[in-house]
């Protein structure tokens, strides 16, 4: 371990590009430490055996951070794949394999496989990243390789946290930013955030308040279209006559802007010398209208041509609660959260006229008329979360320390997704209710179904589900000083897990010329309940399992830490919707089970120069086996389906520099290089990439690099900062067919600003993405129109801050 009067001087760890502290510390030539929580403890980052980079709250305020986009793009080894805000899934060292429609990622999508926190709260739920927007945080740390000990489920590839500020005892603290920014060929953007720290009982009781609302302009245009289904892509068409839908209704320039509006509290009671206890509460609402994937090929640069509405509003409430204290020599904590978010999107959905195998039969009469082909889904999805944890820890100066606990959540998704063709109303299509009811047939024990009552007209399809996941761990972390230089660590973790898919996926079954008025119209779809007992499936699936984790630390030096490290992550199971359809040679498998991961990596942390460089890095070895992924059958299944289809190794290598060369510059640079490769593909999974392919959204190399240079004019503090960032080629996705995997053109961004601050003001003009470069970011065909999803262009802003 690292001496502790050394800890004023160590360096963030693994400040992954844009990373680490910018300001100079009081002692010159050296940089500013930040404390993290990676091993449940609170540590320099320099300290520990774990690959963890941080952006610390000047770090986030110099780059302009302020959402999920934002913070991801400046972290190495990390990526991301989806469509908009709230829309995403997070990959870190390449563990990446595809990103699933949203509007089945919650009826019938994999759990993430890097664990998204606030504070000591999950919020992880695949596909739908919780997009929390970043004002007042503390810092935002990625720990990076399994950490499935410490941190459980969904830490499979890594662990992203968002810590806040925490209440500040005795202190008043008042902070309000403004800012104004214009986009190239876009809307204006604004953003108004503000913080309050008020001591409320003098050496016992304060309570932090933090506000803010964002204003994103659009910078995407819908442009007039019409649209046409063609035969000669999907021979669904094949000898029908065609209508055509237009979007002059929906036309509109700079249509895909977004909101954030919140507001946190937090308050903070000092019990006694011993113990504390703090509750907060986060409430956000996000808006966005449009899309944020344009079709350059097709339609032209930040363009599309979208025929049924797009819209989002995505809320959540977050409760959390803390109390931590001593008893006898022990740490003590138990935290405890309650989240609570409701997703209600609507989005365009014409494109699978053209992959649809049966998209006819819902269109057509098939006599004489062909109706409206515009389709769309409209979804509302709920997601409840509770989360406790109790944890102890003894004293950190012991040579043998331990860190042990329990672990219980309980999570529930209500999925009720309806996929709207409007041409059913022409064809008499019948109200359509969830698989097994009706008006005459309600039946109070189907506990499971959310919503008995009838679809609104012109709903073809739709899931009524009940996802629910309950898990129960306890876990440790055992480190014992061989030596004065030569540490090791044993992680366990035993879990227990029960997953449930329930409810039904529904359809609308038969034409309006093969039934005739008065005969009763079926209808087509999967009563999951009954499928599972008809099956033999056990429900809930169950998975227990004992994961580890070995790290050795070799200190040689204060300014040197070596470490090499075995460590495991998991992932909840699923179930297949569409489990038990089969052809002659494959079967959609009723249940999926956790995908292995077997990481060996090794690290090195070095404070050099008298503590003015920074030099960190890791290099590792991922055996990723039974990968749970989506894979696409149409001769057996017309939608994706899960199934755990392949087997890959990954090699790479991390490293991050932080240099002051002199008391007013700071160079802060990192990259990573990662080689995917597919090892093997059963039989059974058809249509992904070949062995030796490489992995998706995976780019081999990305980097970054970063100058600050701060002096003194007029009595003010003046800076000015300019920074890079690349991303090499990638593959959109594993999959094959239909059509959907893509090479991702690599990318680089140029970001620069300049400011001026004195004791209480600020003020900063920045410019973003200098060079105006389109980076390919995202390639989906997710309703079989291919688009990409991009950064925003051009943008330059000021900013004005003030503290008191």
């Amino acid at each position: 371990m690292f001496e502790k009067n050394k800890l004023h001087s160590a360096v963030i760890a693994a400040s992954a590009a844009l990373l680490g502290s910018t300001a100079v510390d009081a002692a010159p030539r050296q940089i500013e430490q930040v404390t993290v929580t990676a091993t449940k403890r609170s540590s320099s980052a320099q300290d520990i055996p774990v690959t963890v980079q941080a952006l610390g709250e000047q770090n986030l305020e110099n780059l302009n951070v302020t959402n999920f986009d934002d913070y991801i793009r400046h972290m190495p080894n990390v990526t991301s794949g989806g469509r908009g805000p709230g829309q995403s899934s997070i990959y870190i060292r390449g563990m990446a394999t595809d990103t699933i429609a949203t509007q089945l990622s919650q009826a019938n999508g994999t759990a993430p496989n890097v664990a998204l926190y606030v504070d000591e709260a999950p919020v992880s739920v695949g596909g739908r990243n919780l997009d929390v927007y970043v004002t007042d945080i503390e810092r935002v740390e990625v720990l990076k390789g399994p950490q499935g000990t410490l941190f459980g489920a969904s830490s499979q590839a890594g662990t992203v946290r968002l810590i806040t500020n925490k209440p500040v005892i005795d202190e008043f603290e008042l902070g309000v930013e403004a800012g104004l920014a214009s986009t190239k060929d876009g809307e204006m953007s604004d953003t108004l955030e503000s913080v309050v720290n008020l001591p409320l009982v003098e050496g016992k009781l304060a309570a932090r308040v933090a506000a803010y609302q964002s204003n994103e302009g659009g910078y995407i245009d819908n442009v007039a279209g019409t649209y046409t289904p063609d035969p000669e892509v999907n021979p669904a068409w094949a000898g029908l006559p065609v209508e055509s839908a237009t979007n002059e209704d929906l036309v509109e320039e700079d249509f895909n802007d977004a909101s954030y509006r919140g507001a946190r509290i937090g308050v903070k009671y000092l019990i006694n010398d011993n113990w504390e206890a703090l509750v907060q509460h986060t409430h956000q609402d996000l808006d966005a209208d449009g899309v944020f994937d344009h079709d350059p090929e097709d339609v032209g640069d930040l363009e599309v041509q979208r025929y049924f509405e797009d819209s989002l509003e995505d809320s959540f409430d977050l409760t959390s609660w803390t109390l931590e204290g001593r008893l006898a020599a022990l740490d003590v904590v138990y935290t405890g959260a309650y989240l609570d978010r409701e997703v209600e999107q609507s989005m365009d959905y014409t494109g699978y006229n053209d992959v649809g195998g049966y998209v006819a039969y819902y269109t057509c009469d098939y006599v004489d008329s062909c109706y409206d082909p515009t389709k769309g889904y409209v979804g509302l999805v709920e997601n409840t979360r509770t989360s406790h944890e109790l944890r102890f820890s003894t004293p950190e100066e012991h040579a043998l320390r331990l860190t042990a606990g329990a672990f219980y959540e309980d999570v529930e998704i209500l999925d009720r997704g309806n996929f709207v063709y409007n041409s059913i109303i022409d064809l008499g299509f019948p109200e359509n209710y969830p698989r097994g009811w009706s008006p005459d047939t309600l039946d109070p024990n189907k506990a499971t179904v959310i919503d008995p009552s009838a679809r609104p007209a012109g709903v073809a399809f739709f899931n009524d589900i009940t996802r629910t996941e309950e898990q129960l761990a306890f876990f440790g972390e055992l480190s014992y000083d061989l030596t004065n230089e030569l540490t090791a660590t044993v992680g366990l973790r035993q879990y227990d897990i029960d997953v449930e898919l329930l409810g039904s996926a529904n359809s609308s079954f038969g034409n309006s010329p093969q039934f005739s008025e008065g005969v009763d119209l079926d209808l087509y779809g999967d009563n999951l309940d009954s499928k599972w007992a008809e099956a033999g499936v056990e429900t809930p699936l169950n998975e227990s399992d004992v994961i580890t984790k070995f790290t050795l630390s070799y200190t040689p030096s204060s300014d040197v830490l070596l470490y090499a490290t075995y460590s495991e992550g998991f992932r909840p199971p699923a179930f297949n919707r569409g489990g038990g359809n089969g052809n002659e040679t494959t079967t959609v498998p009723y249940t999926v089970t956790t995908d292995t991961v077997d990481n060996y990596e090794a690290g090195w942390k070095t404070s050099l120069m008298d503590y003015s460089l920074q030099f960190n890095g890791s290099i590792y070895q991922v055996d990723w086996s039974n990968i749970q992924t989506s894979v696409f059958d149409p001769s057996v299944y017309f939608l994706f389906y899960l199934d755990n289809a392949l087997d890959a190794k990954i090699r790479g290598i991390e490293a991050d520099v932080t240099w002051l060369p002199t008391d007013k510059l700071q160079i802060i640079g990192a990259f990573s290089y990662n080689d995917t490769e597919i090892t093997k593909v059963p039989a059974s999974a058809v249509n992904v990439a070949p062995e030796g392919s490489e992995l998706a959204l995976s780019p081999p190399l990305q980097m970054n690099l970063r100058a600050r240079y701060d002096w003194t004019v007029s009595g003010f503090d003046a800076y000015w900062q300019v920074g890079a960032q690349y991303s090499d080629e990638a593959w959109s996705s594993i999959v094959v067919q239909p059509n959907d995997r893509f090479r991702q053109d690599a990318y680089t961004t140029v970001d620069a600003s300049v400011g001026l601050r004195e004791m209480n003001w600020g003020a900063e003009l920045y410019a973003e993405n200098l060079t105006d470069e389109r980076a390919e970011l995202f390639i989906n065909t997710l309703d079989n129109s291919k688009r990409i999803t991009t950064n925003r262009p051009l943008t330059m802003g000021v900013r004005l801050t003030y503290d008191f």
